[in-house]
């Protein structure tokens, strides 16, 4: 069940609305939603020259296909079965690199063992740089993000926002998405999926791109109509088109305004 619904359109929140006992100011679990941000922090990072989206991390596999999970890591790695870095290092894919799309968390944290160590002599772990590089220029303030075993966070989940603070990051976004562009981009294996980053489902704009979390968590973009809009649920699965038709119902303009 819905718990929170926000639309922005032309950077004007047109529609806000809470239930089931949550409000505004309640941070929600973003799920696998928190992986929209690792996509953006490594573009942030081959700007940077920390690294190269198509340099190898191990084998034939490269930065962009830990990213776009087409590493050839099994399904997962998600929930509470998130692998440490030292871990995930261990695991041994299963596919040929690049062969095959496979959802899951195992990839996001073998980046995130490649990045902890590229970032040792800078003396920052890969949180400390996405905080410093993507979510304080995007005015965004993380209140919680749970632990692993080890102390350390996991990246393909575990942050939680609230409604308007995830908004305010997809608004970071859609103002960058320029140079941003190659998070938005899929691959041989999956072109509906980028890096940390759904891209347009059946029925739906061509340019939008989302983000996705269990139980019901989105965070849409659509650039083409300067349109914004986060989702939280309870539980349960999202039926992408149809909520995009809703939120696209909802942040027409009126026909007052001409």
């Amino acid at each position: 069940m819905q718990q929170a619904l926000i639309v922005m359109r032309g950077g004007r929140i047109v529609h806000e609305a809470y239930d089931r006992g949550f409000d505004a100011a309640m941070p929600h679990a973003l799920y696998s939603g928190t992986k929209s941000f690792w996509g953006i922090a490594a573009l942030e990072a081959a700007a940077d020259g920390l690294l190269e989206l198509d340099e190898l991390v191990r084998g034939d596999i490269s930065v962009r296909m830990l990213l776009n999970l087409t590493a050839g890591y099994g399904f997962g790695g998600l929930g509470s079965a998130v692998p440490t870095f030292e871990r995930a290092w261990e695991i041994v894919p299963k596919d040929a690199p690049g062969a095959r799309f496979t959802y899951g968390g195992i990839a996001l944290q073998v980046f995130g063992a490649f990045f902890a160590r590229r970032l040792q002599p800078r003396g920052q772990t890969p949180h400390d740089y996405l905080r410093e590089r993507v979510l304080q220029p995007a005015g965004v303030q993380i209140p919680t993000w749970r632990a692993l075993k080890d102390g350390k966070h996991p990246l393909p989940t575990g942050a939680s926002l609230t409604a308007r603070t995830w908004l305010a990051y997809g608004a970071y976004v859609l103002r960058h998405r320029e140079r941003y562009r190659d998070a938005f981009v899929g691959s041989a294996a999956n072109a509906r999926y980028g890096l940390g980053w759904w891209l347009a489902a059946p029925k739906t704009p061509a340019d939008l791109f989302y983000a996705s979390g269990s139980g019901g968590q989105a965070l849409y973009a659509i650039p083409s109509l300067d349109l914004l809009a986060v989702r939280f649920g309870d539980g349960g699965s999202l039926n992408h088109p149809a909520m995009v038709k809703n939120i696209l119902g909802l942040g027409a303009p009126s026909r007052s305004s001409g």
